[in-house]
């Protein structure tokens, strides 16, 4: 059974790009996007509940360090394993996101070196 994949991301080109790279070519990732945080939150509260998020920092209506304090806040989502996906690249964004969440992978990635990460994320 495919594993489902929530990505959160303001920016279109990722989500195409991601969700594209994910499900092809052999369907391992059920693959669910989300341009902001809001419709993050929206899609978890609709009962669409992911074996991982895929969870942008840098965003312009609620950042990812916020979505991430939400749904480690609810009890239906805290066991949601969480991988900060990010183009920020200083050393406090790499140390909160590496201590706080699952993973932390810096753009650019390829499709191979991300498909890793999750696999390993999710055999946790």
């Amino acid at each position: 059974m495919a594993k489902k994949i929530m990505i959160v991301d303001d920016d279109n080109g990722i989500l195409y790009t991601i969700k594209h790279g994910l499900e092809e070519p052999d369907k391992t990732y059920d693959v669910i996007t989300a341009e902001s945080g809001r419709k993050c939150l929206e899609l978890l509260e609709n009962n669409n509940i992911p074996d991982l998020i895929l969870l942008d920092i840098l965003m312009p209506d609620i950042s990812g360090w916020e979505i991430y304090q939400k749904i480690k806040q609810n009890d239906l989502w805290k066991s949601i394993p969480i991988v900060f996906l990010t183009a920020r690249t200083d050393q406090i964004a790499k140390k909160a996101g590496g201590f706080l969440g699952d993973d932390y992978i810096e753009k650019p990635f390829t499709i191979p070196q991300l498909k890793e990460r999750i696999d390993r994320v999710l055999k946790k």
